[in-house]
């Protein structure tokens, strides 16, 4: 699964941009300064980087030739700055792509995809003890068998699997499906489909092995 650094100040974009992209089966993190941004890039793991060009404490220029110093990894300037010179200024120091807000979606995924083939990051096939999710198909097998998710119960594997490792409160799963599945779901609601979707993928449903619960703090799939 390829993970994605989201390097923006204005906290609504921040917000859509990541339902977007977790909708699209990405791993995200964001960060809304320079200082942040690179403290994240240096500790963590990142496939891309979307960076904006203005931010509090520097400018996206500068953030992109320190990223690259580090290692080499796709960048797509975000800005509201659409004139020739800024693109171009982007591209002289390693960035990979430009596109202006407001963006078009769509656009933005297919932009983000190509860049990630380019490196050779752009498999949508990932693995979870033993659970294949093939991503561009919408597609979850085992041992070569589908296995056949309602729309809430495949959102709900896509939220555990891109926080993978992570201890997720029940508070903190209603609010990711909520804003993914843009419908109301409860704290019954999420119980039903968490034991709906441990008894389609778990081989022993009762002593569950992908998603785990960790007592008094909430599930986590993944170590």
């Amino acid at each position: 699964m390829s993970r994605i650094l989201i390097v923006e100040d204005d906290r609504e974009i921040i917000k859509h941009l990541s339902i977007l992209l977790k909708e699209e089966g990405f791993s995200v993190r964001a960060e809304c300064s320079r200082a942040a941004a690179l403290g994240a890039f240096r500790r963590e793991a990142f496939d891309l980087v979307l960076l904006d060009i203005t931010l509090p404490d520097g400018n996206g220029y500068s953030l992109c030739t320190a990223m690259k110093r580090i290692k080499e990894i796709p960048v797509i300037f975000l800005t509201a700055t659409g004139d020739e010179a800024s693109a171009v200024t982007g591209f002289d120091l390693g960035a990979d792509d430009y596109i202006v807000k407001p963006f078009r979606p769509l656009e933005l995924i297919s932009r983000i995809k190509n860049a990630l083939r380019r490196y050779g990051k752009g498999s949508s096939v990932c693995w979870l003890s033993g659970i294949k999710v093939d991503m561009a198909k919408a597609e979850v097998t085992r041992d070569g068998r589908e296995i056949f998710l309602s729309a809430l119960e495949y959102r709900l594997l896509l939220v555990f699997l891109n926080h993978r490792g992570e201890v997720l409160s029940r508070g903190r799963l209603l609010e990711e499906i909520w804003d993914i599945a843009g419908e109301f779901v409860n704290d019954n609601t999420l119980t039903v489909y968490i034991k709906r979707l441990r008894d389609k993928i778990e081989a022993e449903p009762e002593n569950p092995v992908i998603i785990k619960t960790v007592r008094g703090l909430g599930y986590k799939a993944g170590d």
